[in-house]
């Protein structure tokens, strides 16, 4: 046993002991590997399961400079308002504001909430910003309180007080609201759930399909015809796809006896020629009566598309039309590009004909390759997926919004400041919502955003975990079964108030209504527990908003809550 204790102390222990960088490392891939494992429909999380990891892990008596700890949480708030960016300066806007001051009704109620029990209970502000954050489940509150004790000069016990009242109170927090607002909040309301879903799909036709899955839908598409309508025979492409009687439809390419050719709109056509129409399915139902029977050509077929989004820069571009455009690029080019899409500050629009683009409106493209990358330079700045982020960017911003926050202003003493972590945010908020509209620029990929995410707060999550290991006995020993029921009381308190505000105040209907408050409460489990139970994505359309809304507001809060319990 004692060789056993030998070879595990020079094999793992020491060496983590001496490289405390490697302790950091096993603590994420003992939270993630955790936080995949549930039980039925309930699982801690990978949040829950790092910080869990890194106090068994800190009982090697590891500890980690703290600015390690900052580093990684400015790259999780930055990627978090990154993400959220376009939402929330949406959600500023006439149509969101009501979901906007219920998110802030249940931030604050849960503020106050905290404060009471602290004050109450005697608690330090370590632990009452451990408590807040736990029950709202929101490690970003966590994190930006302990970044301003550190700030205050409060000392590494009231962070790691913090820590401890985080991992006491998370559980329920989580678990709990899921059941809350999946059971026996409809019961409350007096509603049935997965009923009220239905009859608001019924209405609006939202929420019915899986985001998540594809459909074989295809809004645009390509079919070879064989030319035998002799009334078309030496007529040109203009000619062919004028007689369908639709817009937006093409002859993309020809086979005229053993020749494949890439025509113009005056290309002749001979009988017997296949034809390649691209266009809308609607448009195509006709081109079998009208130009001749469909054929299997899968080479006259390969021809490569693209789908591209630009962004309109040209500076001597006039603001025309679509169907001016179409034009214009038919004239130079010879076939068809379609436009899929337009979006105009980051919203979507549907491109008809008559509608006129302006800079920086983002058009989606598909068609020819070749033709669709001379339409991106006629109108400006091809926005092609890449897997490469705009770090400088993103390290520009985080700075400007960590200077913005460390400014500090003194108010009877008190050093009052957003604090570098929070300026962080507000950058992300700002640098999200600028390339949502202009996109040229600060491109951060969804899978990199992942890992900024993700591996940026269990980094953060891990050091707290670590450095907080020495005090976690001692403080469940004092703190435990007193600190678990005031976590249920932060957590349930919020969705109560929540419930009975969104149904007679705001008047949000049922399904929409418990969606938001599970995005006000930052709490993702219940949303995946209420659509489970309403067999119906309707919950999240209310979620998006308060969630976005939410998560600044907490981070706030982190700061106000250790403030008000000096």
């Amino acid at each position: 046993m004692d060789q056993a204790f030998d070879v595990l102390n020079y094999v793992i222990i020491h060496p983590i002991r001496q490289y405390p960088e490697l302790a950091i490392f096993l603590t994420l891939a003992l939270g993630f590997w955790l936080g995949s494992f549930k039980l039925g429909l309930f699982t801690l999380g990978v949040v829950t399961n790092t910080l869990l990891a890194g106090l068994m892990v800190g009982q090697l008596h590891i500890s980690i400079p703290s600015v390690v700890q900052s580093t990684f949480f400015m790259i999780f708030l930055f990627a978090v308002g990154y993400g959220v960016g376009p939402q929330f300066f949406r959600a500023m806007k006439k149509d969101g504001l009501p979901q906007v001051a219920f998110t802030l009704l249940l931030s604050v109620t849960g503020l106050l909430c905290s404060y009471a029990i602290g004050k109450m209970l005697g608690y330090s502000p370590g632990l009452t910003a451990g408590l807040l954050a736990g029950g709202y489940t929101n490690s970003g509150t966590l994190g930006v309180a302990t970044d301003n004790l550190k700030q205050l000069g409060l000392g590494a016990e009231q962070t790691n007080l913090a820590a401890i009242a985080y991992a006491v109170t998370y559980p329920f927090g989580a678990a709990g609201a899921a059941w809350f607002l999946s059971s026996l909040a409809p019961k409350l309301l007096g509603v049935d759930l997965a009923a009220c879903c239905r009859e608001y799909e019924r209405k609006t036709g939202a929420g019915s399909s899986d985001p998540s899955a594809s459909t074989a839908y295809r809004d645009i598409v390509a079919r070879a015809y064989r030319l035998e309508n002799a009334a078309l025979s030496g007529r040109t492409a203009r000619d062919i796809v004028a007689g369908l009687g639709a817009a937006d439809t093409f002859v993309m390419r020809i086979r005229q006896g053993n020749e494949i050719i890439d025509p113009n709109r005056e290309t002749i056509i001979k009988r017997g020629a296949a034809v390649v129409i691209a266009g809308h399915p609607r448009a195509l139902l006709a081109a079998e009566e009208a130009v001749g029977p469909e054929v299997d050509d899968p080479e006259l077929l390969a021809f490569p598309i693209e789908q591209l989004d630009v962004v309109v820069t040209s500076k001597k571009l006039p603001c025309r039309t679509i169907d001016e455009l179409e034009e214009a690029q038919l004239s130079k080019y010879g076939h068809g590009v379609f436009v899929r899409k337009l979006m105009r500050a980051g919203r979507e629009m549907k491109p008809t004909r008559d509608l006129q683009f302006r800079h920086w409106d983002v058009l989606t493209l598909l068609g020819v390759r070749k033709d669709v990358e001379g339409v991106a330079k006629f109108l400006g700045y091809a926005d092609r997926a890449t897997a490469t982020s705009d770090v400088a960017f993103m390290g520009l911003g985080v700075l400007i919004g960590g200077l913005i926050g460390a400014f500090t202003i003194h108010v009877g003493g008190i050093p009052l400041s957003l604090s570098p972590s929070v300026g962080a945010l507000l950058a992300g908020l700002a640098c999200g919502y600028l390339r949502s509209v202009y996109r040229t620029f600060g491109r951060i990929p969804e899978a990199a955003l992942w890992v900024f995410n993700n591996v940026g707060l269990n980094g953060f999550i891990a050091v707290v975990g670590l450095n907080a290991a020495g005090g976690l006995v001692s403080g469940l020993q004092q703190y435990g079964l007193t600190l678990f029921l005031a976590g249920v009381v932060v957590s349930l308190v919020p969705l109560i108030v929540g419930l009975y505000a969104g149904k007679y105040i705001f008047k949000f209907h049922p399904a929409i209504l418990l969606g938001a408050v599970a995005g006000a409460r930052t709490t993702t489990p219940a949303l995946g527990a209420l659509q489970e139970a309403a067999s119906s994505s309707v919950p999240a359309i209310g979620y998006t908003v308060p969630y976005a809304v939410g998560r600044i507001l907490m981070a706030i809060c982190g700061v106000i809550v250790v403030l008000i319990m000096q």
